[in-house]
């Protein structure tokens, strides 16, 4: 095991990455900010007077994003937005588009379009007329089945261009499209889809996974069992299994066996465009539903301005159809740009992976989470030396907080040419809060800017905006890709509890968040996971910096749980790397590297090795059911196992639950706990 440790100053005293001043490039966001002066005869010298000017006056930089990317509406619209309060804001009342119009439109006939990757290594090369075609030809197919707008079309599919063809034809007929991957079982996949009584299920024969094939035929056997609304099914073969023939079945190959060109049918702005699914860890997964427009805006904005996509451009960023950042990477297209689907673990044959596929592949923008980053600063790898990088500029990060310490190994072993784009957002907005932008200078351990458009602050309890602070991250004026609402939450009222219960008319994301006296952003953890020490607020991010870097230590996990004699308990989990063990001197290092790095009322109060992390199907921790099962709920009251990646891992947690009659831990339970 490589056990290098990157030197990472306490406090940056300068940025690790700054815009290149000699470039022969213009970034995107440049041309934009030259755009707006053109059209408002405002000049702004910086990306702060852009983004104050944004947030001011939002429908003029709306109007202006829409002009810039050439967004073809049709209709009479005479307002960009109404003044109705969020969360019943309408965003261009009267206009009319298509988002797979857009997604359509940009390269040339025999230009490539998409890029799709097996695991294997298999690479298919899609031109653009190949991509209309096909989803002309299942659009078609669609619509002889008597799918119209506003029905259902769900995908029980891995990363590849079916689920592509099979979202854009749905979108160009008004279908609403969902998706689920197959690492789902057919009761978790069913858990989601049932609740939206879809007409046509498309479905694969399976997917591969560190060199292995899994059959998945069985589990779509069990989930038509469960959609009974499905009138047709469309089965895909990507692992070269035979599906049976059945009535109300069909192969891909003969749905889009026609080529033809696709015909959009013209939407209101606000039409459903797709359904993307909370991860269901405390409940029945919420539906969240957004909209042809705002999206197909909000996209253009962020991939565009902020990722500074181009056409041509190669964009892979490792997803699965679960996350939100499938439809991210879909939406390459509105710009131009080029996906790289790639269908496999991202460490498979080796953690070099990911870095392989972007040098292969000339990737300009890299997406990946960091653990990722993490896990190859500790394997030792060395990206920038043994491979072609030179046309990677953005490397993209989001799905929890990253460190400081990835910043200064990308620029020391990817190369200094690449900026590092931390992103906040989530699900619920299928976009970002706080990201890159290629224009200003990119602060380790700290998100560059609030993105264009969006009126980010960071509140404290009495609901007033504070600098250099923590508090809650907070959006005081609406965004056109907010959701519409919740599937089946007629009156609004879940929608409204979850995002504006705390702030009336401002929504509150559930994040920790600073913004610093410098404009940056510091995402501290979920605020319904706060570590609170003699009334102090602590995030648990500042811990994973820490100790996530040391050697030997694959993953931690922290968590406060307030206990039913009133104490407090605050242990930290961690999973060692393969051949180590926690011994009391790790346990000492741990501690002594928290509390001179973090700080004394970081260091928890037990340390403890566990086997493995339960984390969401999308790589996030768990820590709220963790810490609900060390206060002793049931397990089965704490998540649904289908939001679970590994259910045997939050079942372990399950032994340092409640034991005493106190429903405290007794003396001999946390015998072994402490450091």
């Amino acid at each position: 095991m490589n056990t290098r440790q990157q030197q990472t100053p306490a406090t940056p005293t300068e940025p690790v990455w700054r815009p290149a001043l000699d470039s022969d490039r213009t970034p995107r966001i440049t041309r934009f900010t030259d755009f707006v002066t053109r059209r408002t005869g405002i000049t702004h010298p910086d990306y702060q007077s852009l983004w104050t000017w944004s947030i001011q006056d939002l429908a003029g930089f709306w109007a202006a994003v829409g002009e810039f990317f050439q967004v073809r509406a049709t209709g009479a619209w005479e307002r960009v937005l109404d003044d109705a309060p969020m969360p019943t804001t309408r965003w261009f009342p009267g206009a009319h588009l298509n988002y797979a119009e857009h997604a359509l439109r940009s390269g040339a006939a025999a230009d490539t379009a998409l890029i799709s990757v097996g695991e294997d290594g298999t690479t298919v090369l899609t031109t653009w007329q190949e991509l209309r075609d096909q989803v002309g030809a299942l659009s078609r197919w669609l619509r002889a089945e008597g799918v119209s707008a506003g029905d259902r079309v769900v995908g029980y599919l891995p990363n590849t261009l079916h689920a592509v063809v099979a979202f854009l034809a749905s979108a160009s007929i008004g279908a609403i499209w969902s998706a689920c991957a197959q690492d789902y079982a057919a009761p978790g996949a069913a858990a989601r889809f049932a609740q939206l009584e879809p007409v046509v299920l498309i479905a694969a024969d399976g997917y591969c996974w560190n060199g292995r094939t899994h059959d998945r035929r069985a589990e779509v056997q069990e989930l038509r069992r469960a959609l009974p609304t499905v009138r047709a099914t469309v089965h895909v073969s990507h692992v070269d299994l035979p599906f049976p023939e059945e009535p109300g079945t069909t192969s891909w190959q003969q749905a889009v066996a026609e080529p033809a060109e696709p015909v959009f049918e013209q939407l209101p702005f606000d039409a459903p465009l797709w359904v993307l699914f909370s991860s269901g860890t405390t409940g029945t997964p919420k539906g969240i539903v957004h909209g042809h427009g705002g999206v197909l805006l909000d996209h253009c904005k962020l991939l565009g301005l902020h990722l500074d996509l181009d056409e041509g451009d190669r964009f892979l960023w490792y997803t699965t159809t679960n996350w939100m950042m499938w439809n991210m990477v879909v939406s390459g297209l509105l710009v131009g740009a080029v996906p790289v689907l790639y269908d496999g673990s991202p460490t498979h044959p080796g953690p070099d992976r990911l870095w392989a596929l972007a040098a292969e592949h000339r990737a300009t923008v890299l997406g990946v989470s960091p653990g990722y980053l993490q896990g190859c600063a500790k394997a030792g790898l060395e990206p920038g030396r043994d491979l072609d990088l030179s046309a990677l500029r953005v490397l993209g990060s989001t799905g929890a907080p990253l460190p400081a310490q990835p910043y200064y190994w990308v620029r020391d072993h990817v190369g200094p040419h690449v900026q590092v784009a931390s992103t906040s957002g989530g699900t619920d907005i299928v976009s970002g809060f706080a990201g890159g932008v290629p224009t200003v200078p990119v602060w380790p351990g700290e998100i560059s800017v609030p993105l264009l458009g969006v009126a980010l602050k960071a509140y404290d309890a009495r609901g007033r905006a504070v600098t250099d602070e923590v508090g809650e991250l907070v959006v005081t004026r609406p965004m056109p890709s907010m959701p519409l609402h919740f599937w089946n939450d007629p009156d609004g009222s879940r929608y409204r509890q979850s995002y504006f219960g705390a702030f009336p008319g401002v929504w509150r994301h559930g994040d920790w968040m600073t913004r610093t006296h410098r404009g940056t952003v510091v995402i501290s953890g979920r605020s319904d996971s706060t570590l609170n020490r003699q009334g102090v607020r602590l995030g648990s991010a500042d811990i994973y910096a820490v100790v996530d870097t040391l050697p030997g230590i694959r993953e931690s996990l922290v968590v406060g749980a307030e206990l039913a004699d009133g104490d407090y308990w605050m242990p930290l989990f961690v999973v060692m790397e393969p051949g180590q063990r926690l011994t009391e001197d790790v346990r000492i290092a741990i501690t002594t590297a928290i509390r001179t790095k973090a700080s004394p009322r970081h260091v928890p109060d037990a340390v403890i090795e566990v086997p493995a992390l339960p984390h969401t199907r999308t790589g996030k921790k768990l820590e709220v059911p963790v810490k609900r099962l060390l206060q002793g709920v049931p397990l089965d009251r704490v998540a649904g196992r289908e939001a679970v990646d590994d259910i045997t891992a939050l079942r372990y947690f399950t032994r340092f639950a409640p034991v005493a009659p106190s429903g405290t831990p007794s003396a001999d339970a946390r015998s072994d706990r402490t450091p």
